[in-house]
């Protein structure tokens, strides 16, 4: 039996090349909803684009509340640039995921992949603290605060922090 056909009767989604893709719809969070619900519309993978066309598509999303959307995006970034701007991209798709994280309630990872995420950029903000108009070193401070009311809203019990009200601005001015 092949792995298409056995994946095909355990109810595991394949695409083109035969490899598992969850095709359930997700919300813009990118929790999987039920078969059939209305989700939001997925971002197409493997999708090449220029740095400042990344940031902006990233910056529409983050302002959407729709992080897990904009480290699709950044991954695409990371996965087709130049070697020396992975650390860059990686730590801004780690950012977009420790606010989604952090979003669906879950404060101890959200906190982590934020500073692991700063941590990534912040190798990035000499001259100025841009890079393609980001502001890294803004990136970095608002990394840090969120984790820190986000571990802090845990303890206390505070809710999960809206997406698109926690959204950082990706580029300063």
């Amino acid at each position: 039996m092949s792995g298409d056909s056995r994946g095909a009767s355990q109810g595991r989604d394949r695409d083109a090349e035969g490899r598992a893709r969850n095709a359930r719809p997700r919300d813009g969070l990118g929790r999987p909803l039920p078969r059939g619900a209305a989700g939001v519309p997925r971002q197409p993978e493997g999708v090449v684009r220029g740095a400042a066309e990344t940031v902006r598509e990233a910056q529409r999303l983050l302002d959407a509340g729709m992080p897990f959307h904009a480290h699709e995006v950044f991954e695409d970034a990371w996965k087709s640039g130049p070697e020396g701007e992975r650390e860059l991209w990686q730590g801004l798709a780690q950012l977009a995921v420790g606010l989604t994280h952090a979003a669906r309630g879950n404060a101890t990872g959200g906190a982590r992949l934020l500073l692991r995420g700063a941590g990534r950029v912040s190798g990035y903000a000499d001259g100025g603290g841009k890079t393609y108009g980001i502001d890294v070193a803004g990136l970095v401070r608002w990394a840090g605060e969120l984790a820190g009311r986000v571990e802090r809203g845990a303890v206390e019990g505070a809710a999960a922090p809206d997406a698109a009200a926690e959204a950082p601005r990706l580029a300063g001015g």
